[in-house]
């Protein structure tokens, strides 16, 4: 990428003065701010749209997210002569939020909150490609069943097991129990056309505590190239997931998460339906076994065995913060 960068860069109308590299980035100080720039696999079409939906932003107040910056000749793209095409977007110096400290937590999930109010209100056309069919996360959900019982099945069939097969097995049925309930749960809401409109709008698509910055400028929200036209909450669960896994599923940090977000943006009840979905799915268990039988199984990594232990050791204080949230929800 570094030696071909030059006659991308001579493509925009700016002047670089200095580099540096960045996570398989190039950042660049320019005469017209910080930039970023590295190699881009999306289509044209999601750049334009892109572009859009961050000016929207930018317009609306939230003035610190990394716009896309365009070429002379008025391309969300620049390509080299090997045809690889990359993009150029604003950046910003500051801190990531630390995943370890409950002030950036509850700051970064505000600004979440923040985000998907002013994209609720974003009028122009989605394209198609970027909209998320309603039974995306049940299908999805359902492979994810079926995949644990195959791996079930490929244990219980061994005759010597190690310490990590042995305890998948103690725990496997229980597990997939879980998930069998939630896709009940889900078929049960589509059938009922809960999810029909309700709580969709444009998403950040990877939302996490790498992707905002603090600053004394304040903070920055970057990394939309995975914008997606979605139920909104999926930000929201994926980043509480992600947290509260750290957290042993702190069940006072995680209300306080819920009720920082519902400060800015109340969530309806069919949003809180798809909340409780999405975060009682057993994930990080599907996500373990799923690691385990495609790597070689001659060999398994103690570290697995230890987030498997964890998984096993969270559930009961993950079940107690679901409890909560589903607590006047009626399904």
């Amino acid at each position: 990428m570094y030696n071909r960068i030059n006659q991308v860069l001579e493509q925009y109308p700016l002047t670089v003065n200095q580099t540096g590299k960045g996570r398989g980035a190039m950042l660049l100080d320019t005469d017209l701010g910080l930039k970023i720039i590295k190699e881009y696999n999306g289509s044209e079409a999601r750049a334009d749209f892109l572009y859009k939906v961050l000016l929207f932003l930018r317009e609306k107040g939230r003035k610190r997210v990394d716009c896309i910056v365009k070429t002379r000749e008025g391309r969300t793209l620049a390509t080299d002569t090997d045809e690889t095409s990359y993009l150029m977007r604003d950046w910003y110096e500051g801190r990531e939020c630390d995943a370890k400290n409950r002030d950036d937590i509850l700051k970064a999930v505000a600004q979440l909150a923040e985000l998907h109010t002013i994209l609720r209100k974003y009028q122009e056309e989605i394209p198609e490609f970027l909209t998320v069919k309603r039974d995306v996360l049940l299908l999805e959900n359902e492979k994810h069943c079926r995949e644990l019982k195959k791996v079930k099945n490929y244990i219980n069939s061994k005759k010597k097991k190690n310490d990590f097969e042995m305890e998948f097995a103690r725990h496997c049925d229980f597990f997939l129990e879980q998930a069998k309930k939630v896709i009940s749960l889900q078929k049960q809401e589509l059938e009922k056309g809960q999810e029909s409109g309700q709580g969709y709008g444009i998403c950040h698509g990877d939302f996490n505590h790498h992707n905002v910055l603090f600053s004394r400028e304040g903070g920055a929200v970057l990394n939309f190239e995975k914008a997606q036209y979605d139920v909104q909450v999926s930000d929201l669960s994926n980043f509480m997931r992600k947290i509260l896994e750290k957290h042993n599923w702190n069940l006072g940090l995680g209300m306080d998460m819920l009720e920082t977000y519902e400060k800015v943006r109340s969530l309806e009840e069919g949003e809180l339906k798809q909340l409780y979905i999405r975060l009682a799915y057993p994930e990080k268990f599907w996500k373990i076994s799923n690691h385990y039988y495609n790597t070689s199984k001659a060999w398994v990594c103690g570290r697995n065995l230890e987030k498997l232990h964890k998984v096993v050791e969270q559930n009961e204080a993950k079940d107690r913060f679901l409890q909560i949230i589903s607590y006047n929800l009626l399904f």
